[in-house]
C-alpha cells in the first residue's frame, strides 16, 4: 500500500508505533529537501549572518540538515560573492564572513521572512506525512483505555464510547455539569492513542514559513536511529487545549509584523493528537460562530487556511477533536453541527457511592485516615444546602483542609471540624 510518497507493506500488520514505518529519510541531495534551492541558499544566508563564530557545521546544525548539503549552499553563497570563506576550521568544515552585497541582501530578506532555523519541508511532505501516519494508526485495544482511564471512576457506557472515539478517531461532543471530570476524560484520549508521530520544525509555502513545532504542546521522543531527516522531529501524539482565549482569527494563519513570520494555528499543532475545546460558549466569539467554523474540517479532515497574502492553502485536519460544555445540544440548536459529531456522550453528577468512592481514593493519595461517617456529614450538608456534588469537590475539600491544618501547624488530618472549616471557605458559606 502506498500513502503519498511513503511505502507501507500491506501483508504485514501495522507495527504498535506507526511512526517507525514513517521515518523521513536522511537527504542526500538538494533535490531531496522538496523545498526550491534559492529559498534553502536565503535561508543559509540569513544563518551566517547571526553568527559570528559562523563555520559549515554550526550552520548544518541550525539548518538540521547534513554537512554535505550545507556545504553545497554557502559555496553557492561565496561564488555570489554574500560571504566569504575565511579558512578551515576542522576538515571539511570551514570558517565564514559576511560581506556588504550579503549583508544588503539579509536586510531585503528579513524584511519579507524572519526566519531563521532548521529548514522547512514542503506543504505536500508535510500532508503525506501526517495523513499516512495517522490513517495507518492501529485500533485502540479496549484494554489500553481502560488503562488510560483507570484514574476516573466512569460507567461501562462512558467508557465504551471513550474507546470508540479513541479508536475512530472522531469527534466527540462532550455535555454536562462543570467540575465532573469532562476535561480529564478528553485528556485521557490522547494517553491512550499509541506511539508517537512525526512533525516538521516548520513548513514553506511560496517562501513563506509556517512555525509548526511548538515546545509548549509538543513532547519530543528519542528516535531510535540517528540517520533520518532532522527537519523532522518525533513527539508523542499532542494534548493541545484551548479555551475563553479562543477566537475566530485564532482558528487562521497567525503573522506578527514584528517577526514576519507564520504560526501554525493550534488546530495544525493538534494534528496527530487530541484538540479539546475546553468550556465551549466562553470563546469570544459566539459557539454557533465557531461550530460553523468546524463544519467542513470535521466532515472533510481538510482546512482551509490564508496567508496575509491571500493565497489559500489546504491543511490536513487529522486529529480528534474534543468539545467540552455544560450546553446541551438544545442550547446550541445546531442540529447541522451535531450531526457531524462523531460521537455525544453526557456526563453526569456523581450518585453518594460514586462521591465517596472518590473521597476514599483522593484522601488515600494524600496518606489520610477517613473515617466513614466523615463522608455522610459532607453529604448531608450537601444536602441541607441543596447543592449538586461534583465529581472534583472531593479533592478540592481536601486540600482546603491540609491548608487549614499546614496553618494551625497541626498534622494532617480529617476531622468534622476542619472539613466543615474547608466547606465553609470553598463555597463561601457564613455561619
Amino acid at each position: 500500500m502506498t500513502v503519498g510518497r511513503f511505502q507501507i507493506k500491506s501483508e504485514v500488520v501495522a507495527p504498535l508505533d506507526v511512526a517507525d514505518e514513517f521515518t523521513p529519510a536522511f537527504p542526500q541531495a538538494l533535490e531531496d529537501l522538496d523545498v526550491g534551492p534559492g529559498f534553502l541558499a536565503d535561508l543559509a544566508l540569513k544563518t551566517v549572518s547571526l553568527d559570528a563564530e559562523c563555520t559549515t557545521a554550526r550552520v548544518a546544525q541550525r539548518l538540521r540538515v547534513g554537512v554535505l548539503l550545507t556545504n553545497k549552499l554557502l559555496e553557492q553563497l561565496v561564488a555570489e560573492t554574500l560571504i566569504e570563506k575565511k579558512g578551515m576550521a576542522t576538515p571539511c568544515n570551514y570558517r565564514y564572513g559576511m560581506l556588504e552585497r550579503g549583508w544588503d541582501k539579509v536586510d531585503r530578506l528579513m524584511n519579507v521572512c524572519s526566519y531563521v532555523g532548521p529548514a522547512p519541508v514542503s506543504l505536500k511532505t508535510y500532508t503525506e506525512m501526517i495523513t499516512g501516519q495517522v490513517r495507518c494508526r492501529r485500533p485502540v485495544p479496549r484494554a489500553v483505555m481502560d488503562r488510560a482511564l483507570s484514574h476516573l471512576l466512569l460507567s461501562e457506557t462512558t467508557k465504551r464510547t471513550l474507546a470508540l472515539v479513541s479508536s475512530s478517531g472522531r469527534s466527540l461532543f462532550l455535555s454536562g455539569p462543570s467540575g465532573n471530570g469532562k476535561t480529564a476524560m478528553a485528556r485521557a484520549l490522547v494517553d491512550a492513542i499509541p506511539g508517537s508521530v512525526w512533525i516538521p520544525y516548520a513548513i514553506e509555502v511560496d517562501g513563506q514559513v509556517i512555525r509548526v513545532f511548538d515546545s509548549h504542546n509538543h513532547q519530543t521522543v528519542e528516535p531510535p536511529r540517528t540517520e533520518f531527516d532532522h527537519r523532522w522531529v518525533r513527539i508523542r501524539p499532542p494534548l493541545v487545549v484551548v479555551g475563553g482565549e479562543l477566537t475566530i482569527q485564532s482558528l487562521d494563519i497567525t503573522c506578527p509584523d514584528l517577526q514576519r513570520l507564520y504560526e501554525a494555528p493550534f488546530q495544525v499543532k493538534a494534528n496527530g493528537g487530541v484538540l479539546v475545546v475546553d468550556d465551549l460558549g466562553r470563546q469570544r466569539c459566539s459557539a454557533r460562530e465557531l461550530l460553523n467554523r468546524w463544519i467542513n474540517p470535521l466532515e472533510n479532515g481538510v482546512d482551509y487556511l490564508t496567508l496575509s497574502t491571500g493565497k489559500k492553502l489546504t491543511m490536513p485536519f487529522e486529529q480528534t477533536v474534543v468539545f467540552a460544555t455544560n450546553l446541551t445540544g438544545a442550547d446550541l440548536e445546531d442540529e447541522a453541527f451535531l450531526r457531524r459529531m462523531g460521537y455525544r456522550l453526557t456526563v453526569r453528577p456523581p450518585n453518594p457511592n460514586t462521591y465517596a468512592t472518590i473521597f476514599n481514593r483522593y484522601a488515600q493519595s494524600r496518606s489520610l485516615v477517613v473515617d466513614p461517617h466523615f463522608i455522610v456529614h459532607v453529604l448531608g450538608r450537601y444536602a441541607d444546602e441543596k447543592r449538586t456534588p461534583k465529581c472534583c469537590e472531593p479533592r478540592d475539600l481536601i486540600e482546603r483542609a491540609l491548608d487549614l491544618c499546614k496553618v494551625r501547624a497541626e498534622p494532617n488530618q480529617l476531622t468534622t471540624e476542619i472539613l466543615d472549616a474547608a466547606w465553609d471557605a470553598y463555597f463561601g458559606v457564613s455561619r
